[in-house]
């Protein structure tokens, strides 16, 4: 019989850790495998260890991990990957936004064939505002990046092992998933599901956290922000050599005038924002080279079943 193993990042999951089992185990019935559950405590500062050290105990199946601190989603989601020894894996979320109940149909698509059986949820119920920040989001991430990342698709998903191999070979240590997910290829096969309002625990992505998150997406698989650099100081470098041009011409012919202020001003406040954004956009990429030479690792354990 071949093995699923469904692995399950939590940080401060206290509220949904163990209902989320529950729901699992029962729909885990319709899926002919043996399972698998590998749960990745990120660093939590509730009670998410000691209901993982309690299932541990009632279910030999139960397998956790827990961070010496907290490492970030990403590494939590590396961890289940390497620790996980299933024919096929599932990855997600203990917070019962991804339906537990998809499981047995992703699991279907895989023995037809699929080496990714993605989840893509709709936006109902999201608030306008964020719906709309995200929709302009991924089409400027799509514009950019070498990969397509759709919306409304994320972590949950099945991978085959032929998949989770490929994913494993990508050692580096700024990780991306979404696009990780898409540049590995493979037989794909999406599957769609409504949008589930969390009903239990807080949501732990704050606007930075998104913010940050979505830069990672941008800067991660393309090098394009640095040929706007390049192409915006070529551009902005003829403008000078224009402007000088005909103020030389405007020298002859009207003899010297009085600079003015606000040509002077504008002028320093609108060069100087641009080689601030183009500094900062380099400094992106050193530092993701300076992380990339330090080889450090991705997460630290410090306990384990």
């Amino acid at each position: 019989m071949k093995t699923l193993s469904i692995i399950i990042p939590c940080y401060n999951e206290e509220a949904t850790v163990q209902k989320f089992y529950d729901e699992t185990k029962e729909w885990m019935k319709k899926v002919p495998a043996q399972i698998e559950y590998v749960f990745v405590d990120d660093g939590s500062r509730d009670q998410t260890l000691p209901i993982l050290r309690e299932l541990a105990e009632l279910d030999q199946d139960v397998h956790y991990i827990s961070f010496s601190r907290n490492f970030g989603k990403e590494a939590a989601i590396l961890a289940g990957f390497q620790y996980a020894k299933g024919d096929a894996v599932v990855l997600i979320d203990a917070d019962l936004q991804h339906p537990p109940s998809l499981i047995p149909t992703m699991w279907n698509h895989y023995e037809n064939g699929y080496d990714q059986v993605i989840a893509k949820r709709n936006r109902t119920g999201e608030k306008f505002v964020r719906k709309r920040l995200t929709n302009v989001y991924y089409k400027l991430v799509n514009r950019l990046v070498e990969v397509e990342i759709t919306d409304g698709v994320g972590d949950f998903r099945l991978l085959s092992r032929q998949a989770l191999d490929a994913l494993l070979s990508l050692t580096e240590y700024n990780r991306f998933s979404k696009g990780l997910f898409s540049w590995i290829g493979f037989h794909e096969k999406m599957i769609e599901f409504e949008n589930q309002i969390r009903t239990e625990g807080t949501s732990k992505w704050s606007f930075a956290s998104l913010l940050n998150y979505g830069m990672d997406g941008i800067l991660s698989f393309n090098n394009k922000p640095l040929r706007i650099a390049i192409y915006s100081g070529i551009g902005i470098t003829l403008f000078g050599f224009i402007y000088i041009l005909f103020t030389l011409v405007n020298y002859f012919l009207h003899g010297v005038e009085t600079p003015g202020y606000f040509t002077t001003i504008s002028a320093i406040i609108l060069l100087g924002g641009i080689q601030l954004l183009f500094l900062g956009i380099i400094g992106e990429y050193i530092g993701r080279i300076y992380f990339e030479t330090k080889r450090r690792p991705q997460y630290l354990v410090k306990e384990k079943n």
